[in-house]
């Protein structure tokens, strides 16, 4: 494998390429065909991603800090991988699985997770903003101060969700599972919630004044 012609951009087309730990922090890789690919734990930290193909790749454990990832991440498998600070706005991640993946101040506004895996993730500072999330799985998620302004939650699964002070208004709640969840002083001005199980969440302090039918 050419890997120094990846890192200098000069190789774009390598799906199902075995690139495992190798690292390409830094690289500009933009366009960039890995569909299928072995990234397993390779280093994409500071990298631009920008309009690369990472479909069904397998990213566990890859290093991707400050990445630009307005990507196509269809199905990817990102696990336990460090997306800190990464640029995901208007990604393309329906059906990633994302559980054990680090997020923090990622910004995901705009991005399609429809039928993503964030179980249990710890999402602080994420940006959501209208964002798709439909039918995502955030069972016990951290989501304190996550901002989901706008975002279509419709049949996601938020049991046991940690959404205190989280941002929802104008957000699309309906048919969302919010069993046992935290929305200690949530903002949910304007946000539908059509058929919400609300069983056993906590509602203390939250804005519904202006709650959307």
């Amino acid at each position: 494998m050419e890997i120094e012609a990846i890192r200098a951009g000069k190789l774009k087309q390598v799906p199902g390429a075995d690139l495992e730990e190798e690292d390409f922090s830094g690289c500009q890789l933009q366009r960039i065909n890995l569909a299928g690919a072995n990234l397993v734990g390779t280093n994409f930290a500071n990298s631009n991603l920008n309009g690369a193909r990472l479909d069904g790749a397998n990213l566990i454990g890859a290093q991707l800090i400050a990445a630009d990832l307005r990507a196509n991440l269809l199905g990817t498998n990102l696990m336990q991988a460090d997306l800190s600070g990464a640029d995901l706005r208007g990604s393309n991640l329906r059906g990633a699985n994302l559980m054990g993946a680090k997020l923090t101040k990622a910004s995901l506004a705009g991005a399609f997770l429809s039928g993503v895996n964030l179980m249990g993730v710890n999402l602080q500072g994420v940006d959501f903003r209208g964002a798709d999330l439909r039918g995502a799985n955030l069972n016990g998620a951290n989501l304190q101060g996550v901002d989901f302004f706008q975002a279509d939650l419709q049949g996601a699964n938020l049991s046991e969700a940690n959404l205190e002070e989280a941002d929802l208004r104008g957000a699309n709640l309906a048919g969302a599972n919010l069993t046992g969840a935290n929305l200690l002083c949530a903002e949910l001005d304007g946000t539908k919630l059509d058929g919400v199980n609300l069983e056993r969440a906590c509602l203390v302090g939250t804005s519904v004044a202006q709650m959307a039918s």
